[in-house]
């Protein structure tokens, strides 16, 4: 594989850990700025709003940019967001400073993406894509704990300082290592919108959404899960965390990998693997061996998922894949909101700790229906195709 990826993965990284440490660092960020747990959650909300407004917007306005110029771009704004906010006076601008580097996310990947599966054969895409993907799922198991520990240890403001000389080290990863890209062939923003013209597009978008949403409502509510149901010390919820990250990884490599072999068979797998895993942690969580073992499947099985859908929604996006590809960033997010919404909601109905476990088995499978509605569209164009080949 080449080097570029490692660069690319420094990036993901540093996007990884700051996205998701802020709410191992939230209490003493309150502290610092004098508010409440539930007005310092803006902060995590801020960043999530940066992704879904700047995958889109930053991706259009840079549609005519080489893409090595486009990564760079994006590196440096999510380095100067994150050094911003280690130094915010306060709340109102630690908002503001956490949506700018929020801003940069999902065009990084966006591009990123497209660049990484330009490195390398046809053949090897979804892996390529992976490898970059594998910075973003070890920052759950390296990134996360490390920062959170500095933030507790040092204070939150070192925790973001050292993600903005992550958000550096990226910079000139990326300027060193990865080739000259040139400028998109036949760059237009018409080009790249025309792409979500086609219902396989949003097919795709929709099963992120709901396929991980379905991860989402399960690890959003998985402190209380551990604690109060599997009967684990609060201490030990950090290393739990770490162990889903393990499983993330795994996923996200074997997904990589599969979807290179057979994408769309692999991806049914996944999504029933996820909705099964999601269903037995309602009677796992019950013991701390069954309940620890669970969610590092629920990481394996829910991050196989990302490489594949990165892969085939920049298929389907034909010659204009920046924008769709961005685009699967902000639906991550969404699925991220979707899930932690209605995993809220049971819970609030009385009906239990475990009760997310049940709505993300059921997110997996409405993901899953979609995927075969997608794949006999696939089987359709394809015989549809084979005739008019046939005559010509």
């Amino acid at each position: 594989m080449p080097i570029a990826l490692l660069a690319l993965a420094v990036g993901a990284f540093g996007i990884g850990t700051t996205e998701f440490v802020m709410m191992g660092v939230l209490p003493q960020t309150a502290a610092t700025f004098g508010v409440d747990i539930p007005t310092a959650g803006h902060l995590i909300s801020a960043y999530a709003l940066g992704v879904v407004v700047g995958a889109p917007l930053l991706t259009a306005v840079a549609v005519r940019l080489p893409r090595k110029t486009m990564l760079l771009a994006m590196m440096a704004l999510f380095t100067a967001g994150n050094l911003l906010f280690a130094v915010a006076p306060n709340q109102e601008f630690g908002v503001v400073f956490r949506f700018l580097a929020g801003l940069p996310h999902g065009a990084f990947f966006g591009a990123g993406a497209v660049v990484a599966s330009s490195l390398v054969k046809p053949g090897d895409r979804a892996k390529a894509v992976s490898l970059m993907f594998l910075g973003l799922t070890l920052a759950n198991v390296v990134g996360v704990p490390l920062g959170t520990l500095l933030g507790q240890q040092v204070g939150w403001r070192a925790t973001f300082a050292v993600v903005a000389v992550i958000g550096l080290v990226a910079v000139l990863a990326i300027a060193k290592l990865v080739p000259h890209q040139g400028r998109p062939e036949s760059p237009s923003l018409r080009g790249e919108l025309g792409a979500f013209r086609r219902p396989q597009v949003w097919l795709a978008l929709a099963i992120v959404t709901f396929g991980l949403g379905g991860v989402f409502a399960c690890l959003s509510y998985v402190t209380p899960m551990m604690t109060d149901v599997a009967g684990y010390d609060p201490q030990a919820v950090t290393l739990l965390l770490a162990l889903a990250g393990v499983g993330m990884t795994i996923g996200n490599l074997l997904g990589g990998r599969l979807a290179d072999k057979a994408l769309m068979p692999s991806l049914y797998v996944a999504l029933l693997a996820l909705a099964a895993v999601l269903a037995v942690f309602t009677v796992t969580a019950h013991n701390k061996v069954g309940a620890a073992i669970t969610i590092f499947l629920v990481g394996v099985a829910g991050f196989m998922i990302g490489p594949m859908m990165q892969t085939r929604v920049m298929v389907k996006a034909g010659g204009a894949p920046s924008m769709v590809s961005a685009a699967v960033q902000s639906a991550f997010n969404v699925a991220n909101s979707i899930g932690a919404y209605l995993g809220g909601l049971v819970i609030a109905g009385g009906l239990g700790l475990v009760s997310p476990n049940w709505v993300g088995a059921g997110l997996a499978i409405v993901g899953l229906t979609i995927a075969v509605v997608s794949g006999s569209l696939d089987r359709r164009e394809e015989a549809a195709r084979t005739p008019a080949m046939a005559e010509a």
